[in-house]
């Protein structure tokens, strides 16, 4: 019979940082960034389960849709991303046929990014996931809160340049 182990000790409690700490329940940045974080993960887990596509293929395909034969410039402008990330995701798409990328007939050095019909596709049933997951997110507030809460976002968005240096 091995012998009664002593019960562990409990490490002594870190006391508390004594300089000012974030209110996680009220700060801001901390807010958009955990719901980003978290709407994210699971939009990329349920899109590459049900459709083969991750949250930045999908974010890349909803703006080529709204917007076909942009350059990868105005992705990375819209979606936030450096060029090193989208260049290696549309390289993917590209291979796996989502996207098509042409020389610009009036600019050699701009290549022009569009959806393919396999994209098109992909979009049109992504969307539906997309659209769902929206309503369902949004279900706690009333119409008005939601228009309230878009508007708001929209006006955060438009004043991004306020910490980022480059006008959003």
């Amino acid at each position: 019979m091995p012998p009664a182990s002593k019960p562990r000790r409990k490490p002594p409690a870190e006391s508390a940082h004594d300089g000012p700490t974030l209110d996680l329940e009220r700060y801001v940045p901390a807010f958009i960034t955990f719901i980003a974080n978290k709407l994210s993960n699971s939009a990329t887990a349920l899109y590459q389960r049900k459709f083969g596509v991750n949250v930045t293929e999908w974010r890349i395909m909803s703006l080529l849709a709204i917007e076909p034969g942009i350059p990868a410039s105005r992705i990375c402008q819209v979606i936030g991303f450096d060029k090193g990330p989208v260049s290696r995701t549309l390289a993917m798409m590209q291979k796996r046929g989502l996207i098509s990328v042409r020389t610009d007939p009036d600019d050699g050095r701009t290549h022009m990014i569009s959806l393919t019909t396999k994209g098109c596709a992909t979009h049109d049933q992504v969307i539906v996931a997309a659209f769902d997951r929206e309503r369902r997110l949004l279900s706690c507030l009333s119409h008005d809160e939601q228009e309230v809460l878009i508007d708001l976002l929209r006006r955060l968005h438009n004043n991004l340049g306020a910490v980022t240096g480059d006008g959003g």
